[in-house]
């Protein structure tokens, strides 16, 4: 299958099978202003890219989240027009961070169809050292984040190796392991232990542990948001335009 389908030129089908949505969703979603229109190619055939498919995963990240469809178009209006894909992936994932684990068990025919390819031993080895596609006891089924999907695929068809991947997925798991380890002692230290001492009601006490876990959400945009800027400044240095 040629890559340029990966990234853009799907028709309804391919979108609907991509996203692991029916077309009949498609279509509704497109009705009330969820999703952009595809753009016109040959024969008035409507062509969707990946675009598309990140704002269908964030469309159905929310609503596994409970919101309803006019909640949710007021998330998306308050979102800025030229969002990217990877923009909207950002935000899906900062949107799941707080979930319960969304991984889906897929067949190999699942996989390849939401994949969009065919995908040889190695593509699965390296979807499953970012974490996308992480193989079971059962050869044939594989725990799938679907729409982490749509950008693993992309990253097969960029020379990275698989060691490079696996080293670079170390080192996320090390410093966000240390991030988290660190916040977790600041806070514990300098703001529950100290209310914990100065309070005596009991369930002042309670309410206070238990608003402490609200602000996951934050900690995360957080830090999700300081890494991004670091990494665009690294990046910059890194890759100095001519």
């Amino acid at each position: 299958m040629p890559q340029e389908l990966t990234v853009h030129g799907l028709t309804v089908d391919e979108l609907a099978a991509r996203a692991g949505v029916t077309v009949r969703t498609i279509r509704f979603y497109s009705t009330r202003g969820l999703l952009p229109p595809p753009e016109i190619g040959p024969r008035r055939v409507g062509r969707y890219g990946q675009e598309h498919l990140s704002r269908l995963a964030l469309i159905e990240e929310l609503r596994h989240q409970g919101m309803t469809l006019a909640a949710i178009e007021r998330y998306l209006r308050r979102l800025p027009e030229d969002l990217s894909a990877q923009d909207l992936a950002m935000h899906r994932a900062l949107v799941a961070s707080w979930a319960p684990d969304g991984a889906e068990e897929a067949t190999r025919e699942q996989l390849e169809r939401r994949a969009g390819r065919p995908l040889e031993e190695s593509d699965i080895d390296r979807l499953a050292a970012m974490n996308v596609a992480v193989r079971t006891e059962d050869p044939d089924v594989f725990r799938v984040d679907p729409p982490l999907l749509h950008l693993g695929v992309r990253l097969l068809d960029v020379p990275v190796g698989l060691e490079t991947l696996l080293a670079a997925r170390s080192v996320v798991l090390e410093h966000t392991r240390a991030a988290a380890r660190e916040l977790s002692r600041l806070f514990r230290d300098e703001v529950w232990e100290p209310y914990r001492e100065r309070e005596e009601d009991p369930d002042q006490v309670e309410t206070v542990r238990v608003l402490s876990a609200h602000m996951q959400p934050l900690v995360v945009q957080a830090l999700v948001t300081a890494f991004q800027r670091s990494m665009r400044e690294e990046l910059r240095e890194s890759f100095p335009e001519e």
